[in-house]
C-alpha cells in the first residue's frame, strides 16, 4: 500500500467509532477475549516480557493491563543527565523551534500554539526554544516518565480527531500532533524554568491517563477543558511516572530559548528508551 493511499484511507475511516470499539474490547474483563488479543499482541509484536515487574501474561485481566505493565525496577537505569528520555519510543523530530513553528516532517510544521489548545501566554515561552517528539509504537512500553524534575501548573485537555501518529501518517496529515486529541501538561523546574510534556492522542488509543488525575479521556467533550494545580504542591522527580497510554500514541516535548542542549547522539528515527539522556542544561558560556 503506498504511502498516500494510506493516509487517504485515514481520512475516510470512521476514526471516532473505531476508537470506542477498540477502547471497549481492550478494557473488557472477560478472560478468554483478553488472553486471545494478549497472545495475538505477543506474536505480532514480539514483546520482551522478562522486562515486566511480572511476566505472568495470564494474571493482567484485561489487555489495557498488560498493555500499561509495569517495567522491572531495573530494567531502565536512570542516567544521570538533569534530563532523560520520558519514554522507549523512537525519535520522530528534535530541534530547535524555529519562532513558534515545530518541526513534524519534509513539508509540515505546527505552531506552539496550536498544540496546547491555543494559549498564546503559554506558548510566547517556548519562542526559538526546544522540542522533542517520540514516538511510541505498539510494542514499546506504553508508561510516560518525567524528563526531568518538575512541580506540576496546569493540564490542558484538548479535543481533536484521532489520526495514526505513525510516520508514515506524520509525513502526510498537515499539523498532525496539533490536530489530534492531547494532553498538554505544564511544570516548571526548580529554577522556575518551565516546560511541557504533551500526550497525542491517536487511533485506537482508548484513554490516556496521569498519575495526579487518572484517566482523562473518556470523557471525550467538544470543547478544551483545563485544570490548575498551582496550589495541589504536585512535584515529580525526574523518572518518575506521571501518564500513560492505553494503546500507543507519541509525547511531545517543549523547552525554553537556551534550557536544553540535547544528546548530541540523537538523530531522528533512532529509538530511544526511558531514562537515557537526552540533554544537558544549556551552559551559560554559550548563551
Amino acid at each position: 500500500m503506498s504511502e498516500r493511499f494510506s493516509v487517504i484511507l485515514q481520512y475516510l475511516m470512521p476514526r471516532r467509532a473505531i476508537n470506542m470499539l477498540a477502547g471497549i474490547l481492550a478494557n473488557s474483563r472477560h478472560a478468554g477475549l483478553s488472553q486471545y488479543l494478549i497472545g495475538w499482541f505477543l506474536a505480532r509484536y514480539d514483546v520482551n516480557m522478562l522486562e515486566a515487574a511480572d511476566p505472568d501474561v495470564g494474571k493482567h485481566g484485561s489487555y489495557n493491563e498488560f498493555f500499561t505493565r509495569a517495567l522491572r525496577s531495573e530494567a531502565r537505569p536512570l542516567s544521570t543527565s538533569e534530563f532523560v528520555s520520558p519514554v522507549d519510543g523512537a525519535i520522530s523530530q528534535f530541534g530547535e523551534i524555529a519562532d513558534d513553528q515545530i518541526f513534524q516532517a519534509k513539508g509540515h510544521h505546527y505552531s506552539t500554539v496550536a498544540l496546547v489548545g491555543g494559549d498564546a501566554k503559554l506558548a510566547a515561552q517556548f519562542r526559538h526554544g526546544s522540542f522533542a517528539t517520540l514516538y511510541l509504537s505498539p510494542r514499546d512500553y506504553h508508561r510516560v516518565h518525567m524528563p526531568c524534575d518538575g512541580r506540576l501548573l496546569q493540564m490542558i485537555y484538548v479535543p481533536g480527531d484521532l489520526f495514526s501518529v505513525n510516520p508514515v501518517t506524520a509525513r502526510g496529515v498537515p499539523g498532525l500532533f496539533a490536530r489530534n486529541e492531547r494532553v498538554v501538561c505544564v511544570f516548571e523546574t526548580a529554577q522556575k524554568t518551565p516546560f511541557v510534556l504533551t500526550l497525542v492522542g491517536a487511533s485506537i488509543v482508548g484513554s490516556m491517563a496521569t498519575v495526579w488525575h487518572g484517566a482523562v479521556n473518556p470523557p471525550r467533550t467538544r470543547s478544551i477543558r483545563v485544570w490548575h494545580y498551582d496550589n495541589a504542591a504536585i512535584s515529580l522527580q525526574k523518572g518518575e511516572e506521571m501518564g500513560r497510554f492505553l494503546l500507543g500514541s507519541t509525547v511531545v516535548l517543549l523547552f525554553p530559548k537556551n534550557t536544553l542542549q540535547f544528546n548530541p547522539e540523537w538523530s531522528a528515527t533512532r529509538p530511544v528508551r526511558m531514562g537515557e539522556t537526552m540533554g544537558v542544561r544549556y551552559a551559560v558560556k554559550n548563551a
